[in-house]
């Protein structure tokens, strides 16, 4: 391990173009959950299939949605932060 002096900061994966943080707030099954995206909308998330059994989403994660373009109240999970991860984005002011 190395240590290059800045306090153990990461540098993190930031939301793209039509990306926005969101908070897993409900499980629903079926490879959906319920998220509460940072522009204060509640959505149904999907989880990909090249995530399913590899990354496991619980509640209160925090991860990245992309909102669909057709139907604005469903997204499809791009990335799921670890908790020290979303601890850092706290500190950092990116989220609440």
């Amino acid at each position: 391990m190395s240590d290059d002096g800045d306090g153990g900061r990461n540098n993190l994966r930031m939301p793209e173009d039509d990306e926005v943080f969101a908070t897993v707030t409900d499980m629903l099954g079926a490879n959906r959950v319920k998220v509460r995206c940072a522009d204060g909308t509640e959505r149904t998330a999907r989880i990909p299939g090249k995530m399913q059994k590899r990354i496991w989403i619980r509640e209160d994660d925090v991860v990245l949605v992309e909102p669909w373009d057709w139907q604005d109240e469903k997204a499809d999970i791009t990335w799921r932060y670890e908790k020290s991860e979303a601890d850092q984005l706290r500190e950092e002011g990116h989220i609440q």
